[in-house]
């Protein structure tokens, strides 16, 4: 049987910009979730599976600019040194063997195209709830993990099994993170696009 949270569902009709929207599913089968993922095609939701437990989530309007601002910022690092950076956005990414699958917010692949996983998973985090992902991560083998989370990127590098917690990106090491958060920060997203741009080739 499956077995539902007290959370709200994720209405269609909803304009609500004020938090995320999410709705908790328990003993859920994969063919189950599969099958949901393929079939409800509504503007905006996300699902994350892990292990029968599946949560579906609309995200705020603030999360979706956040996410925007860091994916905008990230691949303007990438342009101006030249780091071959391959974006695959919010894709399904999902492996039965693990009993796993989601869509990030953002993911990339760097120095080569997209074989099966991502190599870099970039998610907001609300400012509470929500099903820890880095399980899921770690069962779909993706090599580093960013949370944006509070105005502040936190960082961990697969360790086997296993995530550790860096100070720095491995896969984009001369990305310098304190930096880009102060220009995620900033209210005008285009302002900040344009303001890091300068600050990357020393005219800031």
């Amino acid at each position: 049987m499956v077995a539902a949270a007290h959370l709200p569902l994720p209405s269609p009709t909803s304009t609500s910009p004020a938090g995320e929207q999410r709705f908790v599913l328990y003993g859920v089968p994969w063919q189950t979730y599969v099958r949901l993922r393929d079939e409800l095609d509504t503007p905006g939701l996300r699902m994350t599976f892990y292990e029968g437990t599946l949560e579906l989530m609309r995200p705020s309007l603030e999360h979706e600019a956040a996410k925007k601002s860091i994916g905008r910022l990230v691949e303007l690092f990438a342009l101006e040194r030249d780091v071959p950076l391959h974006g695959y956005g919010s894709m399904t990414f999902r492996r039965e063997a693990k009993a796993r699958g989601l869509e990030p917010d953002e993911c990339y692949c760097v120095g080569g195209t997209l074989k099966e996983f991502p190599d870099l998973a970039i998610e907001v985090v609300p400012m509470s709830g929500g099903l820890d992902k880095l399980p899921v991560y770690s069962g779909l083998g993706v090599r580093e993990v960013w949370f944006w989370e509070r105005d502040v990127f936190h960082l961990h590098a697969s360790r086997g099994e296993e995530y550790e917690a860096i100070a720095t990106s491995e896969l984009l090491p001369e990305l310098d993170l304190g930096e880009l958060a102060r220009f995620v920060r900033w209210p005008d997203q285009h302002e900040a696009v344009k303001a890091f741009r300068d600050s990357l080739r020393g005219t800031r």
